[in-house]
């Protein structure tokens, strides 16, 4: 029997993290070089990608970068392209990490629901929703091939996926709950039902789902937030690589679509 050490080791692998720019997609791809593994940070920005480069992993030879516009599905299939050629056709995790979320400042999004705009709630369900649809279907390609044990698809998804929001939560701020955001997290997390039953046994698919992330949020918000969380706080960066390391790794062996509530106990009440 393996040691957890053992379960838990991603030496020459390959992981593919969208949003990879991003808070939630640095403590990913940290937590998986911690782990051994070769990382790939996609994200919509090559300068924002070199900067993150740059200042966070220095030198090492196991990150690399490539940008991709996600609503585009031309270049998610030229970007995965490019992993291939990367990775000599191999890869052995993705993670769906890239979003729209509830501070992105798009026209008709944060704004009440009847001025909310039918074209940005398409555009948000083509980045949070089709675009990890068609990502996972050229990592499959890649990842029945990869030799040794099953490879792995991570979903990012929200407690707004599972549960409604509390709009008194946002008064006063110019953050805010979109229709569109919880209806393809609602979404993504079918999805990674109908793909773990469907890829295996050669994939696993699960979904983390996470509360919000403290990030210099208003006072006003924080308050009520976290009166309404049994930990009483927001989660922070460091608190999402746990999960990653499970379930990006063979310590999630027997798990497949399920979702991994990370929220401080939000959806137990």
């Amino acid at each position: 029997m393996r040691t957890l050490s053992q379960l838990q080791q991603l030496n020459g692998q390959w992981a593919l993290i969208t949003g990879g720019a991003g808070h939630v997609g640095h403590a990913a791809a940290q937590t998986l070089l911690e782990l051994g593994a070769h990382v790939i940070l996609l994200d919509r920005s090559e300068q924002q990608l070199q900067q993150v480069h740059s200042s966070v992993y220095g030198s090492t030879d196991k990150v690399h970068t490539l940008s991709c516009e996600l609503s585009q599905p031309s270049e998610i299939s030229t970007a995965m392209a490019k992993v291939s050629e990367l990775t000599q056709g191999k890869l052995n995790i993705l993670i769906n990490n890239a979003a729209f979320v509830g501070t992105d400042k798009l026209s008709g999004w944060c704004v009440p629901f009847e001025q909310q705009s039918l074209e940005t709630f398409n555009d948000c369900l083509n980045v949070n929703l089709s675009a990890p649809f068609q990502l996972c279907q050229h990592a499959y390609e890649l990842m029945k091939n990869t030799p040794g044990a099953a490879a792995r698809i991570v979903n990012i998804s929200s407690i707004y996926g599972v549960v409604g929001p509390q709009m008194d939560m946002y008064e006063g701020t110019d953050m805010g709950n979109p229709a569109a955001y919880a209806t393809s997290k609602a979404g993504l997390m079918q999805l990674t039902r109908w793909l773990a039953a469907n890829v295996a046994p050669r994939v696993r698919v699960n979904n983390i789902v996470l509360g919000g992330i403290e990030r210099g949020q208003p006072d006003s918000f924080l308050n009520k937030y976290n009166a309404k969380v049994p930990l009483a706080r927001m989660a922070t960066e460091e608190d999402v690589k746990g999960a990653i390391a499970y379930l990006s790794s063979e310590l999630s062996n027997y798990m497949t679509g399920q979702s991994l509530f990370l929220d401080g106990g939000w959806t137990a009440i």
